[in-house]
């Protein structure tokens, strides 16, 4: 056993027997090997073995009675001399073992009154402090007193408050922190003093009116008494019935003492009303809330208040990061879907507003880098989720040749496709996703419903790009701002297309990869070898030290796995797929076209990219994908997108009805201009042939006169009867000659 001057040992019961200590705690002063001599203070006995008092017992007293005041701890420091060969010999035994005091804590900072006792205190028990000056003094006078007696005497202070002192010392051990006033401790708060009539009256600071009748020797007895058991207990029990989360503290208050408080009814005018209670009755809100608030923790009243969702979500302590046991770079992926806070205009025709974009972002976790992104005008699902996913692994300059931009290659290595994907649940569970998962990743998870906080990293992203995109592009909007909640948006302010502002998006977390800081994630390795704070610096690390996740997929797998099916038609001028059609240099050599001419036409089945119609893939008979291109006279250009070219032929149909009807009126007007010149023609003959008289020329006679008159250059009748009587005759020679040449090739 170590004596070390300071420190504690506890000795045993069972050792009383054998050696003339009191069991208990001692706290060790000296320890001298050289004369065998252990000075010790004892300063926690064990209650069997204090000397009892003697006398009867007191009879235990049921009656409510104020408190008295706690009794201050008794004085410890009376100096043991021990055998040091004894304590050792009882160590042996088993029976002294180490012990430690723990010195209280001070709850509150020191206050000004508390600083000078404190230093008042430090300098009368300096010399109890140097461990050599103390060993000094009790060695030579082989007692304590003297250096007691000159401590007072050299500081002014009485012998008691240096016992006190001495006592704390050898009770907390010999530290100024030992000797900290303990004022945090003492006083009214933490101690419940209920009222009960005639035993105790109300706590506290009387009110004026009761302070100016004392000072006229008159007592006034409160107006508002102090609240009692049966008060309390009907208030928590009013409380209980209020669920969660609590309104504001003066509704709440109400609610309770119309709950608990006005329950009496009586009958006023022949009805049953709820009898008000008097002033004096029922509690104020301030002894209500007192109530509801010294019996529950800050986290129970903090609970109460909100949601248990809400307390989840954005109340809880964080307790780790969202990249704690992830591998490195491409391993985790989370993906996640918003509505884009700007209305777009629509490419085919600009004074068309299309509504707000649904956009997805691919981030990954380990970095925080955005790996794809994928703007659409369709509601979320797996469809549009694995097209982003499409988009982060694909080739870059294949996403950017797509949607007409010139692609900056901010990750390297480019990514590939992940090893877990961290999703939302509707399409976790979605037929779709269980195929493509099987295939390309087998390893894929949702958060819990309405938990989007445990995507956090996603949720932040999309929160930047809308803080980005609201002081940068005209027509943005924040719902998140309470100035701008009311305010409409003016559709003259809306400039942007599904294409610019994918451009604008592109631009954006380019931006963001290269330039966030991450300088929270750069450990001393990463900063010893230069590691450069950004995702995309990460992103580069993880991968140069070898742990990143790539995985090699063929560009056909990724767009059979990941890209939308159709059925496109083979017709004599060309791939037809959505009314447009689409060729490509392989088919124009095998002739395609000229097949389903002369044969029919078939039906092939295309993978096409929901965004722009500039591309669509179908396989060829060696199980390669061929890659098909819109042609210059389709009826879409090839930056329009599918949903803007499935609006453009909505509008069709529905305008056709319309057309129609145009159509029809048109004809019915013709065709009364018709019926106008038939009757005209009719009413002329009939009378022409009225007044005709004499013979009647023949139909040829009559083409004659008829050419003579109206085509002939002579006007001469027989000269016009020549010339067709010789035209007629070379058409008839031509005629005959043409029938002989073709009795010559047949066979």
């Amino acid at each position: 056993m170590d004596l070390i001057p300071g420190g504690c040992f506890r000795l045993q019961d069972s050792a009383a027997s054998s050696t003339e200590l009191c069991p208990g705690v001692y706290r060790v002063i000296l320890d001298d090997p050289a004369s065998g001599i252990t000075i010790a203070v004892l300063i926690i006995p064990d209650e069997e073995s204090l000397p009892s008092k003697g006398g009867r017992k007191k009879k235990p007293n049921t009656e409510l009675k104020s408190k008295r005041r706690k009794a201050p701890p008794p004085l410890v420091g009376d100096l043991r001399w021990i055998a040091r060969d004894d304590l050792v010999q009882l160590d042996d035994d088993g029976h002294v073992h180490p012990f430690e005091v723990v010195r209280r804590r001070r709850v509150r900072p020191l206050g000004e009154r508390d600083q000078q006792l404190f230093k008042c205190r430090t300098e009368a028990m300096a010399p109890f402090l140097d461990d050599k000056e103390l060993q000094q003094w009790i060695l030579i006078h082989r007692s304590l007193k003297p250096l007691i007696n000159h401590a007072a005497k050299s500081h002014g202070v009485s012998t008691n408050y240096i016992y006190r002192q001495w006592s704390n010392l050898c009770r907390w051990g010999f530290d100024k922190l030992s000797l900290m006033p303990g004022t945090d401790r003492c006083g009214a708060p933490g101690g419940r003093r209920p009222c009960i009539p005639g035993v105790r009256q109300k706590a506290g600071r009387k009110t004026r009116e009761q302070r100016i009748a004392r000072a006229y020797k008159r007592i006034l007895p409160p107006f508002q008494p102090g609240y009692s058991a049966e008060w309390a207990a009907a208030i928590r029990a009013a409380d209980s019935k209020i669920p969660d989360p609590k309104p504001k503290w003066p509704r709440r208050c109400e609610l309770i003492i119309a709950s608990a408080f006005c329950g009496k009814a009586e009958e006023i005018d022949g009805r049953i009303e709820y009898a008000k209670p008097a002033l004096g009755t029922y509690p104020n809100n301030r002894q209500i809330q007192r109530i509801l608030t010294e019996c529950r923790s800050i986290l129970e009243r903090i609970r109460e208040q909100t949601t248990k969702h809400h307390f989840k979500a954005a109340l809880r302590g964080l307790v780790a990061r969202n990249w704690q046991g992830i591998a490195g770079p491409g391993h985790a992926w989370a993906i996640d879907s918003t509505i884009g806070d700007i209305f777009l205009r629509s490419s085919v025709n600009r004074a068309w507003l299309i509504g707000r974009p649904v956009v997805y972002i691919v981030v990954d976790i380990w970095s925080t880098a955005i790996v794809g992104f994928y703007v659409c005008l369709t509601g979320p699902s797996w469809a549009t989720a694995r097209v982003s996913i499409f988009n982060a692994c694909a080739d870059p300059h294949l996403v950017g040749e797509v949607w007409g931009y010139q692609a900056v290659l901010s990750l390297s290595p480019t990514p590939t496709i992940c090893h877990t994907l961290l999703c939302d649940r509707g399409e976790y569970l979605s037929q779709g996703h269980r195929t493509t998962a099987i295939k390309l990743i087998p390893h894929s998870s949702y958060t819990p419903p309405y938990r989007g906080d445990l995507k956090g990293v996603v949720e932040v992203l999309h929160r930047i790009t809308k803080d980005e995109q609201f002081f940068h592009l005209p027509g943005a909007m924040d719902y998140r701002r309470q100035e701008l909640e009311l305010r409409k948006i003016d559709p003259a302010d809306c400039t942007m297309t599904v294409q610019n502002y994918v451009q604008y998006l592109y631009e954006i977390f380019a931006e963001y990869n290269l330039t966030a800081d991450r300088r929270h994630r750069v450990d001393a390795h990463m900063e010893a070898v230069g590691v450069y704070p950004s995702p995309a610096g990460l992103w580069a690390w993880g991968h140069a030290m070898g742990i990143g996740y790539r995985k090699y997929t063929p560009a056909d797998d990724l767009i059979t796995k990941l890209l939308p099916e159709a059925t496109a038609r083979v017709r004599r001028d060309g791939v037809r797929y959505a009314g447009c059609d689409y060729t490509s240099a392989e088919i124009e050599q095998e002739q395609w076209t000229t097949i389903a001419r002369n044969r029919s036409g078939w039906d092939i089945p295309i993978h096409y990219y929901p965004g722009p119609m500039r591309s669509i893939w179908t396989p060829d008979d060696t199980s390669r994908l061929l890659k098909l291109t819109i042609r210059d006279d389709a009826r879409a250009s090839p930056e329009t997108t599918r949903d803007e070219w499935l609006d453009c032929l909505a509008s069709q149909t529905m305008r056709w009805p319309y057309q129609q009807h145009e159509n029809m009126m048109t004809k019915q007007d013709h065709l009364a201009r018709i019926r106008a010149i038939e009757q005209e023609a009719r009413r002329k003959t009939e009378e022409a042939i009225a007044r005709a008289k004499g013979a009647t020329p023949t139909m040829t006679e009559a083409r004659v006169m008829d050419v003579a008159a109206t085509e002939h250059p002579s006007g001469s009748e027989k000269k016009a009867a020549e010339d067709i009587r010789e035209e007629a005759n070379e058409a008839h020679q031509d005629m005959i000659a043409e029938l002989l040449r073709s009795a010559d090739y047949d066979q």
